[in-house]
């Protein structure tokens, strides 16, 4: 079982970090789509994805367009704090590919309103819009990798 995270041009080394290591302890897949707001060197980005870079499947994308062609829109699940349903209706697969979008700006709107029926949100309550990109990638990573484990019968362990 093999999931992506893809990010979004993202803008901040240390999340991106982060989300490496979360990628690397779940053996998914990362990609990044660029422009990137900092460089693939950057000292913060490293010590945020420690000694795992050399266990992370990561693939660069120079653009979305490049993304699109290198991975199917049907694995493809959106995920917004602009979106209506809640994350764990999402119908995650094996191969699923989870798309989050930078700290700045989000989801594109163009990629919300292209694909409503792929995109969903992780609810808060509060004064709170949204939260941390690598706290969002890890809440619905784990979720993805529950609920394709207990479809294929492993416990997880």
């Amino acid at each position: 079982m093999t999931l992506h995270i893809a990010l979004i041009e993202p803008q901040i080394p240390p999340n991106t970090g982060n989300i490496a290591r979360l990628a690397a302890a779940t053996d998914s897949s990362l990609h990044v789509i660029e422009p990137l707001g900092f460089s693939l060197d950057d000292r913060e980005l490293k010590r945020a994805g420690l000694d795992f870079w050399p266990h992370v499947d990561l693939w660069v994308h120079p653009l979305w367009r490049d993304f699109r062609d290198a991975m199917s829109r049907d694995r493809c699940l959106y995920f917004s704090s602009n979106a209506e349903r809640p994350y764990w209706e999402a119908p995650f697969a094996a191969n699923s590919c989870l798309v989050f979008g930078n700290e700045t700006q989000g989801m594109p709107e163009r990629i919300l309103e292209k694909h409503p029926e792929q995109s969903f949100t992780i609810p808060m309550v509060g004064p709170v819009r949204s939260l941390n990109l690598a706290t969002a990638v890890g809440i619905v990573l784990y979720e993805a990798i529950r609920q394709t484990r207990s479809q294929d019968g492993s416990n997880g362990g």
